[in-house]
């Protein structure tokens, strides 16, 4: 008898562990999907604002701010966003309202440097508009993900 109820002790762990694992790696497929939507989405809307005569030239170093950079950057914090998604769904009682005030808050800091920056007004306006691309896509997208997994 004893054996019986220890056998569906281990049984019930074992599946409960799968579960978890599984729907951290889901969150983590739907968020570097989303990731790479949000480059080519950023890449592309900072390739038409230089086409339409935005240079991305910051004053400090005279440099101008390559295509690649772009996509570089908001892979980069696309992917420090599925990590946030993950330690909410792991921490968190209310994994996707938490992650939603810590990201809306993070791109609303991600800001100021533009603004800051002393570039001329169509690269800032530009700059701060490139900001909310991969944010539009990762945060509704990881939010929706987040309450799929713990409702």
């Amino acid at each position: 008898m004893s054996s019986t109820n220890d056998t569906g002790i281990v049984a019930d762990r074992t599946s409960g562990r799968t579960g978890r694992t599984h729907r951290y790696r889901s969150l983590v497929g739907v968020g570097l999907l989303a990731a790479l939507v949000a480059v080519v989405a950023t890449t592309l809307a900072a390739a038409l604002a230089w086409a339409a005569g935005v240079d991305f030239e910051i004053p400090d170093g005279g440099e101008k701010i390559p295509l690649g950079g772009f996509a570089f950057v908001t892979g980069v914090f696309s992917v420090v966003g599925v990590v946030i998604a993950v330690a909410f769904l792991r921490w968190s009682a209310r994994p996707a309202d938490r992650f939603v005030w810590t990201t809306v808050a993070l791109t609303a800091i991600s800001m100021v440097p533009p603004l800051l920056s002393g570039a001329d007004a169509a690269t800032v306006a530009a700059l701060l508009a490139l900001h909310l691309v991969p944010a539009a896509v990762m945060i509704p997208t990881l939010a929706r993900s987040l309450r799929a997994r713990t409702g």
